[in-house]
This record gives C-alpha cells, sequence and structure tokens, in this order.
C-alpha cells in the first residue's frame, strides 16, 4: 500500500509541473541574447574623422555613447566616424533583415600628432616622448630641468585634462651645496669730559663740592665714584681754604668681527637644516592654577634653513632662511625669585631668490651708525667764560655696524672618501717630548714646522 502511495504521489507532481516547464522553454524560444563578436578596432583622434569600409552592406548604424563618437553612412558600404572627446564606444551595424553585421570598438585619443609639434617648438632639445594610454597621454624621458617638466606637464593638461602621467626624470646634478657667508663689523668711540670743585675749611664748613659729576668729597680733597683712570686731581690753598678741581677725561674705542660660513648640501626639492651653536634654558611658566614652571630651550649661533630647487640647467631656486644669534650678557632680565635670564642679540635674513651654480648673492646688507651726546652744567655758573668750563660735563657716543650676508649655492656630485679632507687630517698627537720639553701641544707634522702664534699653521680645516 505504501509502495503504491508514492508512485500515485510522484505521477501527480509530474502533471503538475509539465505546464511550468513548457513556460520557462517558451519564453526562452521568444527572448535570445545576440552577440557580435568584435570584428574590428578602430582609432581616431580628438576632432579628427575617418571612413569605414564594410566588406557586406549594411542597413542601420549605432553608437553606444555619441558623446565620444559621432557617425554617419555615406554609403551601403561606407561609414563617417568622427572623434569628439577621448574616450572608448561601439559601433554597432545591422543589415537589411535586422541581423547583426559587427560590433567595432572605437577608441578616440587626444590628438598628440598636434601636441608633438606644439611641444617640438616649445622645447625643441627636449627629448620627451608622448604616447596615449587609453584615453590619456603619459610623457616619460630625461629632461633638463623642473621648470621644462612644468611647461610640459601644462601643455598636456590642454590636450587632456586631468589625464595626464609623468614619467619624465630630470638629468644633470640634482645635489645643491649653500655657501653661506656671513659677516658683520662693528666700531664705537666714547668719550667723556666732566669736573668738579671742592672747597674745604673756612666759613663754608667742611667740606663742599661743586661739580657736574658724581664725585664724592674726602678728608684731603676730591675723589671720583666711578673709580675711573682719567681723573686728575688739582689741590691749591688760599689762606685756610683748601681748594681742589677734579677732572676726569675719559675715552674708549672698541671693535668687533664676526664671521660664520655654513655649507650645508641638500637634494632639490628638500629642506636642509644647520645649527651650530647651543642651546639656552629659558625658564617658561605655564598658564595653567598650579603655576608650574618648564625649561624651553631656544636655540643661538649659526642656524641656516634652505630648500633648494633646479628648475632649469644650472638655474636654482633658493627658499633660504639664516641667522646668528648669540647671548647678550648686557642684557637681561631678572624675575621676583632673584633669576637672571639674558637676551640675544639675532641677525636673521629670510628670502627667495634664482641665481646659477658658482653665482653669489648678497641678499641682506645694513650700515647702521647711532650718535648721541649730552651735556650738563651747574646753573648759572657752568655760563661764566672760560672757569665755566670747570662746572661743565660732556659726552658723545658713536657705535657703527656693518653687517652683510652672502649667499653662493653650486652643483655638487658624491666623490670618493679619499679625496676629502677633515680637520683633523693635518694634526698629529704630540709625544711625551714634544709636551714636556719643547712645549708643543701638538706634534709637528712629517715636512713641515707648526708655528707657535695663536691660530697660525698648518692645522685646522681646508675645503678644496
Amino acid at each position: 500500500m505504501q509502495l503504491n502511495s508514492l508512485i500515485r504521489a510522484g505521477l501527480m507532481g509530474f502533471v503538475l509541473s509539465a505546464p511550468m516547464a513548457s513556460s520557462v522553454l517558451a519564453q526562452n524560444a521568444v527572448l535570445s541574447v545576440s552577440r557580435g563578436a568584435v570584428s574590428s578596432k578602430i582609432s581616431v583622434s580628438v576632432n579628427r574623422a575617418i571612413v569605414v569600409e564594410s566588406d557586406r552592406p549594411f542597413a542601420e548604424l549605432s553608437v553606444a555613447n555619441p558623446a565620444i563618437a559621432d557617425i554617419a553612412s555615406l554609403s551601403d558600404r561606407s561609414i563617417y566616424v568622427l572623434g569628439k572627446t577621448p574616450g572608448a564606444t561601439t559601433l554597432t551595424i545591422f543589415d537589411q533583415d535586422g541581423r547583426l553585421v559587427a560590433n567595432v570598438d572605437v577608441r578616440v585619443s587626444p590628438d598628440i600628432a598636434e601636441f608633438k609639434e606644439r611641444l617640438a617648438e616649445i622645447l625643441p632639445n627636449e627629448p620627451i616622448e608622448v604616447r596615449t594610454a587609453n584615453d590619456g597621454i603619459v610623457l616619460s624621458g630625461r629632461v633638463s630641468g623642473s621648470r621644462k617638466v612644468a611647461r610640459a606637464m601644462e601643455l598636456a593638461e590642454r590636450y587632456a585634462p586631468g589625464k595626464v602621467t609623468n614619467l619624465m626624470m630630470v638629468g644633470g646634478s640634482q645635489q645643491v651645496m649653500l655657501q653661506v657667508r656671513f659677516a658683520e663689523m662693528q666700531r664705537s668711540v666714547a668719550k667723556s669730559l666732566g669736573s668738579s670743585v671742592g672747597i674745604d675749611g673756612g666759613p663754608v664748613g667742611n667740606g663742599v663740592a661743586i661739580g657736574t659729576g658724581g664725585y664724592g668729597v674726602t678728608t684731603g680733597g676730591l675723589s671720583s665714584s666711578t673709580g675711573s683712570t682719567g681723573a686728575i686731581g688739582i689741590g691749591f690753598g688760599i689762606g685756610g681754604l683748601a681748594v681742589n678741581v677734579l677732572i676726569e677725561a675719559l675715552e674708549s674705542k672698541g671693535m668687533a668681527r664676526t664671521l660664520a660660513e655654513p655649507n650645508i648640501v641638500a637634494i632639490s626639492g628638500q629642506t636642509a637644516n644647520f645649527l651650530a651653536g647651543g642651546e639656552y634654558p629659558v625658564p617658561v611658566q605655564s598658564d595653567n592654577a598650579s603655576g608650574t614652571v618648564t625649561v624651553d630651550y631656544r636655540p643661538f649661533g649659526v642656524e641656516l634653513n634652505f630648500m633648494p630647487t633646479v628648475i632649469d640647467g644650472d638655474l636654482i631656486n633658493l627658499e633660504l632662511e639664516t641667522t646668528v644669534s648669540s647671548i647678550d650678557k648686557d642684557t637681561s632680565f631678572t624675575s621676583s625669585t632673584g633669576l637672571a635670564i639674558a637676551a640675544f642679540k639675532v641677525r636673521r635674513a629670510s628670502t627667495t631668490v634664482e641665481m646659477r651654480d658658482g653665482q653669489s648673492f648678497a641678499i641682506a646688507g645694513l650700515l647702521q651708525d647711532d650718535f648721541s651726546d649730552l651735556s650738563g652744567q651747574v646753573p648759572w655758573l657752568g655760563d661764566v667764560p672760560i672757569l665755566g668750563a670747570l662746572f661743565r660735563s660732556a659726552e658723545f657716543q658713536r657705535k657703527q655696524t656693518e653687517l652683510v650676508i652672502i649667499v653662493t649655492p653650486h652643483l655638487v656630485t658624491p666623490t670618493s672618501s679619499n679625496a676629502l679632507a677633515l680637520p683633523t687630517d693635518r694634526m698629529r698627537i704630540p709625544t711625551e717630548a714634544e709636551l714636556f720639553l719643547t712645549g708643543r701641544t701638538e706634534g709637528a707634522a712629517r715636512g713641515s714646522s707648526i708655528t707657535q702664534l695663536g691660530f697660525e699653521g698648518s692645522a685646522g680645516y681646508v675645503m678644496e
């Protein structure tokens, strides 16, 4: 009985599923996908046209994307194809019966023929290779400068906006050594003249001093409170009076010379930093309620930051900032806790210049002349002819500063280590006999003698 039931169920399922299968077959018979094989590929440039010939007559044409290519039939076997914008599309051809004749891939590329002509006119001596890739332009080759690379890329963008690939390389040396010479001269002259008259004894009192300087009265006469070595005292007596005259004259001259020559090498387009000096600790109080004090280190010395760019052959663009700073001991700040913080003397220059290999530029120059004078006198007494000079004082100061910063870039290439000289190459450690018997702090080099006069001698850094 169970076997008979299974057989009946299977027969009923077959009967019910038969109409469904027949309907699927009917649908497949009505709808079919026609896939025509790509018979050929054609390429056309933007704003250019070509004529395509067909072996079989056709009745209808269709293009997938009319914005890329435009088509028109010249006859039942000739097709006119016009490139409009870079890209790829498909041209479909049908016969009189509506059957598919062929599918043709149409690729529209930028007009590199015209681009090559313009590129050769603008950059005639540059071996730049131009290729097309899909709907873009690929530039390759070795170019003499980065500025010419930028010009070629700008021109290519006009023919394929946003679809330009740069495979060009910049030839020649791309490493730049910057030599900076920082020279400063400071001269100062100061003169002062002051006088004072003191009277000792008599009805005017035990000691009276009249003058314009800071002088004090002693038992035997006048004394300068400044302790100056330019003070001259003259004393004489009139009866019971002792008259003392103190004249102070001071003249000072000074000169300072500062010279720094930092050199640093960097590759084109990269930033390089140089610092020769130190770091000065500066206490900084925080803004929070705790009021904690932290230490901030400020660099001082010779500092150089620059970025070179080789733009055309040996033409170099320099973005540089150079600073020479030193601790100013004459100027300081004292906090409430008694902590003294020194100030800094800073000479800084920041600019952008262009020059060729080996050329020099004075990027900064300063000639400063400061003058000040001061005159003081005792009222009325200083206006007395001749004798009034004893009751007057005068002083003046004059400072001159002359500063110049010169930069010189050089295109350099690596060399063998044997060709480089070190500061220690010409220095030899002294022997015990040289140190204790002759007092030499460094040994004499073979075939040369060291002059014991300060910095003179064969030791030192020499760049060749």
